[in-house]
Formats: structure tokens, sequence, C-alpha cells
């Protein structure tokens, strides 16, 4: 969430960040939130006079009543007041509410170097690793691959819909291979503490990392019936990412500084209703409505949130070469950002049948802006609670990663030969085969 004393300072700048978003309809109602500003700096006004004068005629009433005079008609002007006071006070907690669910819906502000463009065609490349396999022989896709091995997408089609992939045998174990290989790395070579996390949470939980309100429509929904002689439980979601758990981990805290940066990752399943356009990636596992993934999450120092965002791209990129994938590094354009991202890498992995590269990992710097949801604080060095600044970034998506390996890898005979840092994940073998 933004902070609010941005818009009060300077309403037109906070207003001209927003469109270097290039979003169609505006991200601010203007008009409406001038109008709320202002009644609230009138009643604000209000409130100031109303208690200058009811201390006022607190004195004066004291001072008749030491004289034995009469103060009935300034005690009634008191009670008038009081009135006032309380119906201005309701009046400003609504206001501040409304004012509190517009900012809800506005996404972060795009850091100045943030390259302007309305999509991902204006993402910019920062550099790439790698070349792309030349083939002597015609390159099947994953889906064809990884049939003989168990990657059953009809089965899992019959169990839960479209969307949905069945794992079965050798390339369920090198799906687990690949977390597992993620989570060593991250934890014995980056410095991560890895963490077991609830798959549903609570709603407030999601406003903290910027899923709702604006995205609910793209969340699953878990409900479910009370016990006996119990009121019905709130609504809960599935995580769309386990940044939300970790990153809400540190929600309503004032840390002290020395306990930053806080550097966390997880392996967990990730549940979306809406994993792509009609009629894009329905074949295979590219989008699906469940994915697994490992999460990296930093909570730091905001001096260095800048430096974080690239130390975790590189860790990131570091699970890239061990796989021995290609890639590139975009930074993403100001329309191509996610909502609660002041700046984002992005890690693009080389698929042989696509002959393009596509997203594998997704690096963020929010700033203050989820700590500003969250209340999440430390103890700077004058002693005073200070927002931390929150980063998160896929280490990497699990599913993409086993594209890949299985695309990347393969063999004429249609075996997958295995990098070798997985190979301990494998039992030592080096080539994957049915």
């Amino acid at each position: 969430m933004l902070d609010i004393t941005l818009l009060r300072r300077d309403l037109d700048a906070v207003v001209a960040q927003l469109q270097r978003r290039r979003n169609p309809q505006p991200f601010l109602d203007v008009e409406r939130y001038r109008a709320l500003e202002a009644e609230r700096k009138q009643i604000q006004t209000a409130t100031e006079g109303h208690q200058a004068r009811r201390n006022a005629l607190s004195k004066q009433i004291g001072q008749m009543k030491g004289r034995g005079e009469d103060a009935g008609a300034l005690m009634a002007e008191v009670n008038g007041i009081a009135d006032a006071l309380k119906a201005g006070a309701e009046r400003l907690e609504q206001l501040q509410a409304e004012l509190q669910h517009m900012l809800m819906s506005v996404p972060n502000l795009p850091q100045p170097g943030v390259p302007d463009g309305a999509d991902e065609s204006a993402n910019h490349e920062i550099r790439r690793w790698g070349e792309p396999r030349a083939f002597d022989f015609t390159p099947r896709d994953h889906v064809d691959l990884g049939a003989p091995l168990g990657l059953e997408p009809d089965t899992g089609a019959l169990l839960s819909g479209s969307r949905f992939t069945f794992l079965r045998g050798p390339v369920a174990r090198l799906h687990r291979a690949l977390a597992q290989l993620m989570l060593d790395t991250h934890t014995l070579e980056h410095g991560y503490t890895e963490c077991y996390t609830p798959y549903i949470v609570n709603g407030e939980i999601l406003e903290g990392t910027g899923q709702l309100p604006k995205f609910k429509q793209d969340m699953f929904w878990v409900t479910r019936g009370a016990d006996d002689g119990d009121a019905p439980q709130a609504e809960q979601y599935l995580i769309a990412t386990s940044e939300i758990p970790l990153t809400n981990t540190v929600r309503g805290q004032i840390l002290d500084a020395a306990q930053l940066p806080i550097k966390l990752t997880s392996h967990t399943p990730c549940f979306r209703s809406e994993a792509g356009s009609a009629g894009r990636d329905t074949r295979g596992m590219i989008r699906q409505h469940q994915f697994d993934k490992v999460e990296m999450v930093q909570i730091v120092h905001p001096e260095h949130s800048a430096a974080a965002l690239d130390e975790m791209t590189g860790h990131a990129e570091k699970i890239l070469q061990k796989l021995e994938l290609p890639y590139r590094v975009m930074a993403l354009s100001t329309g191509d950002m996610g909502f609660g991202a002041a700046r984002t890498h992005d890690l693009e992995v080389w698929i042989p049948t696509q002959g393009t590269y596509r997203e594998i990992s997704s690096v963020s710097n929010c700033e203050a802006f989820q700590a500003r949801r969250m209340q999440a604080r430390f103890r700077n060095a004058a002693g005073k609670p200070e927002l931390v600044h929150t980063l998160n970034g896929s280490g990497l998506a699990v599913g993409r990663a086993l594209v890949a390996v299985l695309e990347n890898h393969q063999q004429a005979d249609g075996s997958v030969h295995v990098p070798v840092a997985l190979r301990p994940y494998l039992g030592g073998a080096e080539i994957l085969r049915a």
C-alpha cells in the first residue's frame, strides 16, 4: 500500500508515476480522492476548533462556578460541542476507511530506472547465460517426452479438470529431485532458512501481500462447515505462492535491526484459478491451476533492498546454471510488473520446442508496499519504528524446471540426460528413461 502522505504532499506526482504502468483504466479515482481528502481536512479543522472552544468554555465554567454564578448556558454549549465532536469522529472514521479501501487497490509505484512500456514487449534484457542447443534430430516437447516417464495430463484432467497434471514414477521422482536441489542450494549455499507453511490462509494475510482485494477472482477460495454448535468459519484461501505466508511471518512486528536480513525459503504447491488466457499453453505443464514452487523471501533494511534484489536474482540463476539450462534475465517494464512490485527481474529459460524463452522465476523488490499493509517494522538507528522492505522470488517454479530439463536434455531415443548437480537426488542416474 502506498504511503498516503505521498498523495497528500504531491498527488499529481503520484498519479504521473501510476500512469507509467500504462493501465487502460486509472488506478485511482482522483476526483473522489480529492473530495474525501477535502472533507477529511474540513472535519479535522472543525474538530480542532471545537476542542479549543470546549477547553475555553470549560475554563470559563470553572471560574463561574468558583464565583457562584450560573454556568448552565455554557454547559449546554459544551454538551453540544461534545455531540459535534462525536459526529465528526464517526464521520472521520468512515472517511479513513474509504480512503484505506481506495488505497488497497492502488499498485506500487515503479522505481525511476524501470523501463517504461505497456507490456512484455518493452522488457529490457540484462544478460543471458548459455547457448540454446542445436539438435541433430527433431526435438519432442515435454508432453511426448514425459508420457513414457509417467507424465499424465489425462489422469489429471480426469481427477480435477483442465490444467491439472498427474505425475507417476520416474517423472514424479524428477519433480521431487528438482525441488530438493533448489531447497538444498538455497539453504546450504545462499543462507535461507527452510520453512514449512500452511497452504490455506486467512483473508487478511492475502491483504498483507497484495492479493486481496484486487485479485480475489484469481484465488481458490476455501469454505468448510461449522462443527456442532459453532459458527461457520471465515472465508479462507489456498495460497497462490508461499510468498504469502512467508512474508506475513513478520506481520505486526517491530524487529530489532540486528535481525535483518531475514531470508526464508519454502517448497509448496501453489493454486491459481486463472492460470492463463484461453487457448494459450493448454498443452502440458507450462500453465497449471496447481503447480509447485520453491520460493525465496527476504525481509531487509530499506537501505539494502536494491542489493538484495540483485542477490536474489543471482540465487535463482544459480539453480538454472546447476541444471545446465540456457536462460536470460529481463528487467520488466512498468506495464508488465506485478501489483506490489517497484522493480522486477524475470528469469526466462529456453524451451526448445517453442523456440523461445519462457518465465521460470520472477524476483521483485516491493520496498515498503507490503510492509505498510502488514505493519511490519524494525527499530532504526534512532530507536524509532520504520517499515522494513520485502522482496520475493521464485527459486524456481518446479514444474517449469521439469519442462526445461526434459526438453533441453532430451536424447534422440527419448531418454533424458541428467545434469550432474541433479544426479545425487536421482540415485546417481546419468540417464532418465522409462
